[in-house]
């Protein structure tokens, strides 16, 4: 059947960040959908931002193309662009290679949940904020040095 039981699938915050950039994570719960529907052409995750929670850090990937779906409750979109206060039915595009750095934080007393649908990759993700590289599946600080 197409219709994805959510609950069949595992529920997770567990995130590849060194520390200290994993600690602002911590409220941010994802179900990799992909992997459990036999789907391979591209990766979904079904995400809730506990109050409080960040989708990640902010970043912009050179090779992958990023689409998120607001379900519901609310965020705050933050890129280059400043703040956009986004909610249910609003679709946040990210095309790889454009250098606009994003990420979406809870800032409500309420969860929000999104789908967030790409295509992984093995180029570089890039966190203008932080220390922080991902580069051939590894954190690395900006002098290359491993985390």
């Amino acid at each position: 059947m197409p219709r994805i039981d959510l609950d069949a699938v595992p529920q997770t915050n567990a995130t590849g960040y060194p520390a200290p950039y994993s600690n602002d994570v911590q409220n941010r719960f994802y179900r990799r959908l992909a992997p459990a529907t036999g789907i391979t052409d591209f990766g979904a995750s079904h995400v809730v931002l506990k109050p409080g929670g960040w989708s990640g850090q902010r970043h912009w990937h050179e090779g992958e193309d990023e689409l998120v779906v607001m379900i519901a409750g609310e965020a705050v979109l933050i890129d280059d662009n400043g703040r956009t206060t986004v909610g249910p039915g609003d679709v946040l595009a990210f095309p790889k290679g454009d250098g606009n750095a994003h990420h979406l934080v809870n800032e409500s007393e309420a969860d929000c949940v999104f789908v967030a649908i790409g295509k992984p990759s093995s180029t570089d993700c890039h966190y203008p904020d932080i220390d922080m590289h991902l580069s051939d599946g590894a954190y690395r600080r900006r002098d290359g040095t491993p985390y």
